[in-house]
């Protein structure tokens, strides 16, 4: 018996017989593992012994629900050894010629993560249908939360009740797509982001996968997720293993919030950035195909007017490329659009104190372009089924060595700060995930140990590839390819539950929004973009000079609070209106924050909810301010203590109580400072 504690969780693992997992949650302090304290009753009608949820769950034992390893056959603990804050057991299959040796490691933020590893003992190739990891969750977890979505509106989440047998999504993009179920929470009825006790799961993992809730007639409910193998997809010769991808576990006794609020430290422990993010400016709605140094470079200047810190061209650079319809492949700069190369444009943004990064795809390639025709053995499935965004993909495994090769030329010949790496389809090929995804890893990899200088932003059609496997390996998401603040209010506010905010790409868009159509305020626009890896998706050299006046202040805005805004606890209040939100950022200290109230449509109310701002420090008094650009109203007057400019007041009163709201109109962001 083993248990684990850590920032107020605890594991407790059983390794007799079937290793099992008897509790994952809520500290359990000072325990006697001994008592039988979590053996429960044999009921009528069942197997003769109590049921235990083993690591490797299968019929052999009693359990029939979906099992570990398909055609499992009962696996038996052969070792268990304890280091530090990680559990690892061994385990055998009857004839031991399986082996799966598992790990459990919960971290100083008390984040649970899982893993196995299977390796072939026998003499006999095996053909792997499954392994996925399940923890078991109690019986009042019984309201599920997760997402879907679709391009330009990713994570959209939904809810439903867990009712006996089994929730499962799955994803066969070649990628998460933009319908991952991305977390699967499961907490007591009307959780919020404030409230309820909620255990989740996220697979670390950039492939095809399945994540799923379950609940038994037989009594134990569960949580499970693996990578989604394909038949014969993975095949282990006589000493070979299968790895599955971690399994990231969260427990919270303060709701939604309070996932955050181990998984944000913990990433940033895990995965650190370079500080401060600098602030973006990319080329795609500014100028989309329109390759010209001019015009380029007269868009460099006005950047850098406003204060812009790295300058990214976007698709179009590369030879033949005038159109999305060709030339992904061949990674050489044209030289008709670029005779004396990149290196004019390059010199006037360096000249005007900016980084600059530029645009890949390097998973894809065009049919018409000259690396097919020089290799049409390098597209997968032969070129068969339908073209996606005019293009099919490249098998890394055999297009690797030259990626990495015609990667590296760039990167050597160019200054390139920044690598913006897309990803614009789904696989729609069988049995390659696994190797594609794989591949994808070592090239990463590869090219940020041979150019540690370069920041590398995962961007999949938007936000179609934002997972932790792929974390460890990228500086950046781009969250989705909308610009439209009034999606992105949604989009980053769920997004933000797993990933901090520095790591999530937010960029100020058109006036008229080039997704939607939508027009929105400037004010607005701005104030969706402060929070988060900040940028700019716009041709600034059409902007009016108040417009750039504006976006200059709310980019110094932006620099004077990113230490704040990148290192800082999220947290996000339960608002009775839907179409009102509360947001904020809140210093590790407690002693400065900012804070966002937004207005997403018409209110229910004529005075809507007054705004309450949580996780500030009860026993400090804050001064409220408004900053940035003020929203627009509809009132007679304004609530006395905004037409005052401040109020100060103590952290109780301002987070139980509240401060009466403004009459935004819907589309509007009030920002608000507290120190």
């Amino acid at each position: 018996m083993f248990h684990l504690r850590a920032a107020g969780v605890s594991l407790v693992l059983d390794t007799r017989g079937t290793a099992s997992v008897l509790h994952w949650g809520p500290d359990l302090g000072d325990i006697d593992l001994s008592a039988p304290a979590f053996v429960p009753a044999v009921p009528p009608s069942s197997i003769d012994v109590p049921l235990r949820l083993s690591l490797l769950p299968s019929l052999a034992e009693g359990w029939s629900g979906r099992p570990a390893i398909e055609n499992g056959h009962g696996f038996r603990t052969a070792e268990a050894h304890h280091q530090d804050q990680t559990l690892v057991v061994r385990s055998a299959s009857p004839d031991a010629t399986q082996e799966v040796v598992t790990e459990l490691e919960l971290t100083p933020q008390g984040v649970l993560r899982v893993r196995h590893r299977l390796t072939n003992r026998g003499d006999h190739e095996i053909v792997l249908p499954s392994l996925d990891v399940l923890l078991p969750i109690p019986a009042e977890a019984s309201e599920l939360l997760d997402f879907t979505g679709l391009w330009s509106h990713e994570r959209s989440p939904q809810r439903a009740p867990l009712r006996h047998g089994i929730w499962s999504r799955e994803s066969r993009h070649g990628r998460p797509g933009h319908d991952d179920a991305f977390l699967m929470v499961a907490g007591e009825p009307g959780f919020g982001f404030r409230r309820g006790r909620v255990w989740a799961v996220h697979l670390a993992w950039s492939g095809d996968k399945r994540i799923w809730a379950e609940r038994s007639a037989l009594g134990p409910s569960v949580l499970g997720a693996g990578e989604l193998l394909a038949p014969g997809e993975i095949r282990l010769a006589p000493g070979g293993s299968y790895e599955t991808p971690w399994l990231v576990a969260v427990f919270s006794g303060s709701g939604l919030d309070g996932l955050s609020d181990r998984l944000h430290p913990w990433i940033r422990a895990t995965s650190p950035l370079s500080l401060p993010r600098p602030v973006v400016l990319n080329t795609w709605e500014a100028v989309y195909f329109h390759h010209d140094l001019t015009v380029l470079g007269q868009l460099a200047d006005a950047a850098a007017e406003v204060g812009v810190e790295r300058f990214v061209l976007d698709d179009g650079w590369f030879t033949g490329r005038r159109d999305d319809r060709r030339a992904l492949g061949d990674w050489s700069v044209d030289d008709t659009v670029w005779p004396d190369g990149l290196h004019p444009l390059i010199s006037r943004v360096h000249a005007r104190g900016m980084e600059f990064g530029l645009w890949v795809e390097p998973e894809m390639i065009s049919p018409d372009s000259r690396l097919a025709r020089d290799h049409p053995d390098w597209i997968l499935d032969g070129g068969a089924g339908p073209t996606w965004r005019w293009q099919r993909t490249l098998d890394l495994t055999r297009a690797y060595d030259h990626l990495l090769e015609r990667l590296s030329a760039l990167l050597s010949e160019y200054p390139i700060a920044f690598l913006k790496w897309d990803h614009n389809r789904d696989l729609l090929t069988p049995g390659v995930a696994h190797r594609q995804t794989r591949a994808l890893y070592r090239l990463l990899a590869a090219l940020k140990d041979a150019f540690p200088h370069v920041e590398i932003e995962s961007c999949a059609s938007g936000g179609a590839r934002i997972d932790l496997g792929i974390l460890p390996l990228v500086d950046r998401f781009w969250t989705s390819d909308t610009n439209d603040p009034l999606d992105r209010q949604s989009i980053q506010r769920w997004t933000g539950i797993l990933v901090p905010p520095e790591y999530l790409g937010g960029h100020l868009g058109d006036g008229v929004a080039h997704v939607t159509g939508r027009t929105s305020a400037l004010g607005f626009r701005l104030a969706t973009a402060l929070f988060g890896s900040a940028g700019i998706e716009w041709n600034l050299t059409r902007a009016s000079p108040q417009e750039k006046a504006d976006i200059a202040a709310w980019i110094a805005e932006h620099k004077r609070l990113r230490p704040l805004l990148h290192s800082g606890r999220v947290v996000r209040a339960d608002s009775p209106d839907p179409a009102h939100l509360v947001h904020g950022v809140i210093a590790p200290d407690r002693a400065h924050a900012v804070f966002a109230l937004v207005t997403l449509g018409t209110p229910a109310a004529a005075l809507p909810p007054p705004i309450r701002f949580p996780g500030l420090d009860p026993d400090r008094s804050y001064t409220v301010r408004p900053i940035g650009v003020p929203p627009r109203t509809m009132q007679d007057a304004p609530p006395p203590w905004l037409a005052a400019g401040e109020v100060t007041l103590p952290g109780r009163f301002l987070s139980e109580v509240g401060l009466p709201a403004p009459l935004l109109t819907p589309e509007q962001a009030l920002l608000l400072e507290l120190a």
